[in-house]
C-alpha cells in the first residue's frame, strides 16, 4: 500500500468520524425544529418533515399565562448589559496588562487567572449575601452588574489579542501626544474587534442560557428570564403532553444565539485565532 494510498483512507476515516460526531450534534436540533412545526398527533414520530405542518405551537406559546415576551425581553436586556460591561472592564484591563507597565504585573495578571479555578457556585452564597443586604434581591441588577467587576477569561483573551498589535503604534501614539486613553480608544478598540466580537458571543451566550442565577435572584414568573420561564413552562406541557409548543419555546430561545454568532463569525474565528499567537 502506498503512501497516497494510506492518506487517502486516513482521510476517509478521518472524514466519517467528523461526519458521525455532526450528525449526532445536528439530529437532536434538527429534531426540535420538526417538532415545533408539528401538529401535537405527530409529536413522537421520526420523520423530519412535518406533514402536515403548522404555526399553532407558536400561536399557543403566547396564549399562556407565561408572558413569553416579557421573559424574551428580560434575557435580551440582562444579555446586552451583560456583554457591555464585559467589553468595557475586560478591554480597559486587558489594555493595562499588554500595553501598560508597571511593578508586579505578571504576578497580578497570574493571580487572575488563578480565579478561573474558581467555581461560580463557590461564590454564589456571599454574593447574594451581599445582594439581600444592599436590597437588590428580586431585581435584575445581580444578574448584569458583577459584568462591569470584569472577568479574567476576557482579560486573557483580549489581553493576547493586544499583544499581537505592533508595539510601534503605541509608541507612535505617545510621540503626538496621545494619553494612554486615546491610545486604547482609537487604537486598540478599533484594533481589537475580533477579540472583542468573540467574547462577545461567548458572554452572549453565557447570559442567555444562565439558569442558575436567575433561578436565585429572579424565581417568579413573568419577573425572571427566559430559561428559568421554560423550565417552569416545561412541567405544565410535558404533563399535558405538549411537547410541540415547548420545542416551539425552545426554538424561540435560541434564534438570538444563532443570529448573533451568523453575523459575527468571521470577528469570532479571526478573534480565537489569533488570540493565543503571543503570550
Amino acid at each position: 500500500m502506498t503512501k497516497t494510498t494510506q492518506k487517502i483512507l486516513l482521510d476517509l476515516v478521518t472524514y466519517a468520524f467528523l461526519t458521525a460526531g455532526a450528525v449526532m450534534m445536528l439530529a437532536p436540533f434538527l429534531w426540535m425544529v420538526a417538532t415545533s412545526f408539528k401538529i401535537p398527533a405527530d409529536q413522537f414520530t421520526h420523520t423530519l418533515i412535518p406533514n402536515p405542518a403548522t404555526l399553532d405551537n407558536f400561536r399557543k406559546l403566547f396564549s399562556f399565562d407565561l408572558n413569553f415576551p416579557r421573559l424574551f425581553m428580560n434575557s435580551a436586556i440582562i444579555s446586552l448589559l451583560t456583554v457591555i460591561g464585559q467589553l468595557l472592564t475586560c478591554a480597559m484591563a486587558a489594555f493595562c496588562f499588554a500595553v501598560v507597565k508597571f511593578r508586579g504585573r505578571n504576578l497580578l495578571f497570574t493571580l487572575l487567572l488563578v480565579t478561573l479555578m474558581i467555581p461560580e457556585q463557590v461564590t454564589l452564597i456571599p454574593n447574594f449575601i451581599i445582594f439581600k443586604w444592599l436590597h437588590l434581591v428580586g431585581t435584575s441588577v445581580p444578574l448584569w452588574l458583577p459584568a462591569f467587576w470584569g472577568g479574567a477569561f476576557g482579560t486573557f483573551l483580549l489581553r493576547q489579542y493586544f499583544l499581537t498589535i505592533p508595539r510601534e503604534l503605541v509608541d507612535a501614539a505617545r510621540v503626538d501626544g496621545a494619553s494612554l486613553w486615546q491610545t486604547f480608544w482609537r487604537i486598540y478598540l478599533p484594533l481589537g474587534k475580533p477579540a472583542l466580537a468573540a467574547l462577545a458571543i461567548f458572554t452572549f451566550q453565557g447570559a442567555w442560557n444562565d439558569l442558575l442565577h436567575p433561578l436565585v435572584y429572579m424565581p417568579t414568573v413573568p419577573n425572571t428570564t427566559l430559561t428559568v420561564g421554560l423550565a417552569f413552562f416545561q412541567t405544565q406541557l410535558t404533563m399535558g403532553g405538549r411537547f410541540t409548543v415547548l420545542m416551539a419555546g425552545a426554538l424561540i430561545s435560541i434564534l438570538p444565539l444563532i443570529l448573533v454568532f451568523f453575523f459575527a463569525q468571521k470577528q469570532f474565528i479571526e478573534g480565537i485565532s489569533l488570540s493565543g499567537l503571543k503570550r
